[in-house]
């Protein structure tokens, strides 16, 4: 498996563990995922910062990953672009995500999600 190769599987599991119950609801394991000044442009049209987030967690969601692609922007950084089926309001959207590497643990920077049609 190539260096490319490797890095995406690796982002792609952490994205998928952001979709968790057990994650999303625990301000521990989302501290492991998030830098400290991560903040998120909601497909709801809200902007969420991490130290906005409550004891409760970010709420629990049933969503399906697809087209998960990844574009590294410098050694340390990359960005993360893939479609999202939200299972409750039977919505897609598309998200990207900014990753940076830091103390040797890849922790999410930025995120967006923006409403689309199926495709």
């Amino acid at each position: 498996m190539s260096d490319h190769e490797t890095l995406r599987e690796h982002l792609l599991q952490l994205e998928e563990r952001l979709l968790k119950p057990e994650i999303r609801t625990s301000l521990v394991e989302l501290s492991n995922l998030l830098a400290s000044d991560f903040f998120e442009f909601g497909s709801s049209g809200n902007i969420l910062y991490k130290d906005g987030i409550e004891a409760d967690g970010i709420g629990v969601v049933k969503m399906t990953l697809s087209d998960f692609k990844i574009h590294q922007l410098s050694t340390n950084t990359v960005l993360t672009t893939y479609r999202i089926f939200n299972e409750v309001n039977m919505q897609y959207s598309l998200r990207s995500s900014i990753w940076k590497l830091s103390d040797g643990q890849w922790k999410m920077f930025f995120h967006q999600g923006t409403p689309t049609q199926a495709q």
